[in-house]
């Protein structure tokens, strides 16, 4: 999630734990440990592939933070002035804080490497977009009351079992979308392919299906408010031919180890030169894929990998009328938008017109 809304979730946290004893300082206190695991993005590996899959590693890890609080209680406990806070009260301030940051985060697409230093992918169970304000706000106006009242138990409570509900929500919302995905899944003969299912920007209302099959995948929006028709799966190019190619690279292995099948693959001309490019297809919006990445060029009719990785921009950005689509979609209109309207023709598998009638 966005920097703020777990400052205010550690603020919150703190609150409840520690908030009797030390009034506001709990929440500052909470708001600022809250954000220490998302220091590391200011860590360069020196190649653009690097830096996005390690982001959320070894500061997200609950093994790391578990020491962390540790070390943190031990010392509150020996150098505070609150004299009469135990150690064990100490630890649950921290560890509350430090832990419920990755786990949030968990619960969006991007990922958390909460077993770090384990090898193991990313944890990620999608249920809200990575800003959602109705998560975000019910908790920073609960720490607002908490703060001009001093009734900060009281308010910071409130304020996470809000939150909290909301998660739970997302959970039902998820459940209610992907039952809806089933028959589409079946008439394809895609029930065991790959699947992410996450909301769109902003809300749980509208949830984005990506299927992955060879060479195609499929994109679907689906909405908790759609009634009768099944999701229509509209297909595209992955551009599979050139998956052997990008994992001869160190940076190919490394973001197939981090989005797993959810990988698209192209060549474009960048700077004169021919380019092979891999799409995190997870992370966006189709038509607005913030994450590619370079990975080799073509020299003498040979792809050469790249020492070096570099990340390239998006070729468009996303507009007010697209987010205004977004929302008539979510409320059931089935005519407001498709999933791939944004996505260049040439990665459409078949007419848009035969799969999603916007």
């Amino acid at each position: 999630m966005d920097s703020v809304t777990q400052a205010a979730l550690g603020a919150a946290v703190g609150g409840v734990v520690l908030g009797r004893r030390l009034g506001r300082k709990a929440v500052l206190i909470g708001a600022l440990v809250g954000t220490l695991p998302d220091l590391d993005v200011v860590i360069d590996y020196g190649d653009a592939v690097a830096n996005v899959t390690e982001h959320r590693g070894f500061s997200h890890s609950l093994f790391v933070l578990t020491g962390l609080a540790a070390l943190l209680a031990l010392l509150s406990a020996r150098l505070a002035p609150a004299k009469d806070i135990s150690i064990a009260q100490w630890g649950a301030f921290f560890g509350l804080i430090l832990i419920s940051h990755p786990l949030l985060d968990a619960l969006t697409a991007y990922g958390t490497q909460l077993l770090w230093p384990l090898e193991s992918p990313p944890i990620a169970w999608p249920l809200v977009f990575i800003i959602d304000p109705f998560y975000s706000l019910p908790l920073l106006a609960c720490l607002t009351a908490a703060l001009l009242t001093r009734r900060i138990r009281r308010w910071c409570g409130w304020g996470l079992a809000i939150s909290s509900m909301y998660l739970v929500l997302a959970f039902g919302a998820k459940l209610t979308v992907e039952h809806k995905l089933a028959p589409a899944l079946a008439e394809q003969g895609l029930d065991n392919a790959p699947r992410l299912v996450q909301p769109t920007p902003f809300n749980i209302l509208l949830w984005r299906a990506t299927v992955v099959d060879g060479d195609r995948y499929y994109e679907s929006l689906i909405s908790v408010l759609d009634s009768g028709e099944v999701p229509k799966l509209e297909p595209l190019r992955r551009g599979a031919e050139l998956e052997s190619t990008a994992l001869e690279s160190i940076a190919g292995q490394r973001l197939a180890w981090f989005a797993g099948p959810f990988l698209r693959f192209e060549s474009r001309q960048i700077d004169g030169q021919t380019t092979l490019l891999a799409t995190d297809l997870r992370l966006g919006f189709p038509g607005f894929h913030p994450f590619s990445f370079s990975l080799a060029t073509r020299q003498n009719d040979a792809w050469e990998p790249l020492g070096i990785s570099n990340e390239i921009g998006s070729q468009r950005d996303v507009q007010l009328a697209t987010l205004s689509r977004l929302a008539a979609r979510s409320a059931g209109d089935r005519s407001a938008l498709c999933a791939t309207t944004y996505i260049a023709l040439q990665w459409r598998t078949e007419s848009l017109a035969t799969t999603c009638k916007p």
